[in-house]
């Protein structure tokens, strides 16, 4: 069974989101026959390469509120994010433009390591006072991930390489009615939005694995807590 997961390194709620399905997936007695992919969903697309900023300013700027008020905002993220064991830090993180991140997740996943350069991808924008718009940065996470650093430097250096991927993956999820991000998509059959709790994840794959016997259908409906947490395409989280 295929488990596929529109994310954005930018979206807080995709980092929490990433470890709860994880836990939920441990919890499922097949997990080892399961597939898991990640597709691209840039939050901030128009945004140039290069053009970063801080994101309490941003945040602050965006609803409209005072700096404080943005920190309290990040602070009830951070919160949820460590109740799952993960750091996540709320002042020195900045924001930018993602599309050469998902990039390299596309090389890292024809070299079977884009699980562990997602991860490293999100440990730095969260947890670490690396930015990961900066390409030094990210050819280091490769590394680290495990990939080649002459092929990642590469990609870094031709705009063109795997952006058709990218463009191709956020296409599929304007076609599937994901406008907000985390989106799991089971087997094609179910659709699973926002950063739900981890049992929800494991009755998800527990359904779609017992309809696994049925012809496949189009996603129509995302299962679980509707009000469950989301990054949309506008940026709101």
């Amino acid at each position: 069974m295929r488990v596929e997961i529109w994310s954005d390194i930018a979206c807080p709620w995709c980092y929490i989101g990433k470890a709860r399905f994880e836990k939920g997936l441990a919890a499922f007695a097949h997990r080892d026959d399961v597939e898991v992919v990640h597709r691209s969903f840039e939050l901030d697309p128009h945004r140039a390469k290069g053009d970063t900023g801080p994101v309490l300013e941003m945040l602050a700027k965006k609803y409209g509120r005072t700096l404080d008020e943005a920190r309290a905002m990040e602070e009830h993220v951070a919160a949820n994010a460590r109740s799952e064991g993960l750091e996540y830090r709320t002042d020195g993180r900045d924001h930018g433009n993602t599309f050469d991140i998902h990039r390299l997740l596309h090389l890292a996943r024809e070299r079977g390591r884009q699980n562990e350069l997602l991860d490293l991808a999100y440990r730095a924008n969260f947890a670490e006072e690396r930015s990961v718009f900066d390409d030094e940065t990210l050819i280091g996470l490769a590394v680290e991930a495990g990939l080649d650093e002459a092929e990642a430097r590469a990609v870094l250096a031709d705009p063109a390489a795997y952006a058709d991927a990218v463009r191709a993956d956020e296409r599929e999820a304007a076609e599937l009615g994901a406008n907000s991000v985390p989106f799991f998509v089971l087997d094609r059959r179910y659709g699973v939005s926002g950063g739900q709790p981890a049992e929800l994840f494991t009755q998800a794959l527990e359904q779609a694995w017992e309809s696994r016997v049925l012809q496949p259908v189009a996603v129509t409906a995302a299962a679980g807590d509707a009000d469950a947490p989301t990054c949309d395409v506008n940026g709101n989280c």
